[in-house]
């Protein structure tokens, strides 16, 4: 069954990720109807929450951090009405423990941009000296095509206790091999600007409440015609147009000036679009969720320097673990991992009690590796057919795969189609 297009010029956006999301949000706010098609039963893609049986609670399906400072996240919040959604310190702090000697310190840089926290004893790495971090402001400047180690030394203190942590985190990718141009965008976004804009922030009380909900509800009381449960299997071509979609309930044909937003995984888009160009190698990333409220006063965050986990988190109702660039760990067996995880968490928080329920949440290509050549692959939003654009924080954002990019990245993609309308 082919549906008629309406008269009136819609946009599908495919894809119910959060830049699919962002691009709907972003076409809604300018009074341009929507068809938000989802393949899962629910909204979020990678950023989504859910009812676990095993643990009884709603977990997320991984720990996401957002910064004070990402303008996208901001306006986006702010467009579905959801600007107290996240939580995090009233100042920028980033406590540490190290596995190995068992010394706890806290990274505090200051408010401001010019930088002073780095003559503070108290604020930087214990055992490190201000000309250190020289090696951050290296990775600032443009370096096209080179990875972080033929950009600064990946060795001393500076390195292993605060610059791998961060950027294997930010990246999800070994940072030895990673992006140079990449990890330079992010700090010049955040800690180059100063810890006003570097304050972690975490949604509350989960990623369906802060991200997804409210952007539906925002949708759907602007008009919107969200279609869930709604996979594309194919997209016919004609001359320099998308012509047709075919979802599982039938073929939509495209009017002479609908757009479609394909804010699809990149693996969906080269199956559909072979022309375009996508990055092809990906990288895991590990979670795990423990049914065990915090201690009292237990730090929201905590990096993990020498352990399996590399950061854990403490909500009210649960302990979570992450684990990025997490190859390494997918052939683990569950419980040898739980165990492992579980001593990491015991011994950030002084635990002794024996180790609770837990869910393991393994993402085999959670992000693209954030690699030089990968880097090269991403396409921009823009495609070879008038009427079709790209979102997704796999596209050439210029930052690695965040929130952060992928809200940009609908923006742009939002912003082509009601540019080319």
């Amino acid at each position: 069954m082919i549906e008629r297009a309406a008269a009136a010029a819609r946009v599908h956006v495919v894809g119910g990720g959060l830049a699919g999301l962002s691009a709907a949000v972003t076409l809604a706010d300018r009074g341009v109807p929507v068809v938000l098609s989802e393949a899962a039963r629910q909204a979020g893609g990678r950023c989504r929450s859910y009812h676990d049986a095993q643990l009884d609670m709603v977990i997320d399906n991984g720990n996401h951090l957002v910064l004070s400072g990402n303008p996208a996240v901001g306006r986006y919040l702010r467009a579905i009405g959801a600007q107290d959604r996240l939580t995090g310190p009233r100042e920028a702090e980033f406590p540490f423990v190290d596995r190995g000697s068992n010394r706890r310190w806290i990274l505090r840089p200051n408010d401001g941009a010019l930088p002073w926290w780095i003559l503070s004893g108290k604020r930087r790495v214990p055992g490190t000296s201000s000309s250190d971090y020289l090696a951050m402001l290296a990775l600032t400047r443009p370096h096209p095509d080179r990875r972080i180690d033929q950009v600064i030394s990946c060795q001393g203190v500076v390195w292993e206790k605060l610059l791998r942590p961060l950027l294997v985190s930010i990246l999800n990718t070994p940072p030895e091999e990673a992006s140079a141009d990449l990890a330079g965008a992010v700090f010049r976004e955040t800690l180059m600007k100063g810890g006003r804009q570097t304050r972690p922030r975490i949604a509350t009380p989960s990623l369906a409440a802060a991200f997804v909900d409210p952007a539906l509800d925002r949708l759907r009381k602007d008009g919107g015609d969200i279609r869930l449960g709604r996979p594309l299997r194919a997209v016919t071509l004609e001359d320099d147009r998308v012509a047709t979609l075919g979802f599982d309930d039938g073929e939509e044909r495209l009017g002479p000036q609908d757009k479609v937003v394909f804010a699809v995984p990149p693996w969906t888009v080269q199956a559909l679009l072979p022309r375009v160009t996508v990055p092809d190698d990906f990288r895991a990333i590990v979670n795990a969720h423990f049914r065990a409220s915090p201690p009292t006063n237990a730090r929201l965050m905590v990096g993990l320097i020498g352990g399996t986990a590399e950061w854990v988190f403490a909500f009210p109702d649960r302990l979570s673990v992450t684990v990025s660039a997490a190859d390494r760990l997918l052939d683990m067996d569950n419980q040898t991992l739980t165990d492992a995880l579980w001593r990491d968490v015991a011994a950030v928080h002084d635990l002794s009690s024996p180790v609770p329920a837990c869910r393991i949440v393994k993402e085999k290509r959670a992000t693209f590796a954030a690699t030089p050549a990968q880097e090269a692959r991403r396409p921009s939003a823009r495609t070879p057919w008038t009427n079709a654009f790209l979102a997704g924080d796999w596209t050439a954002t210029g930052l690695p795969a965040t929130i952060e990019g992928a809200l940009r990245s609908g923006e742009k993609a939002a912003a082509l189609a009601m540019a080319s309308r």
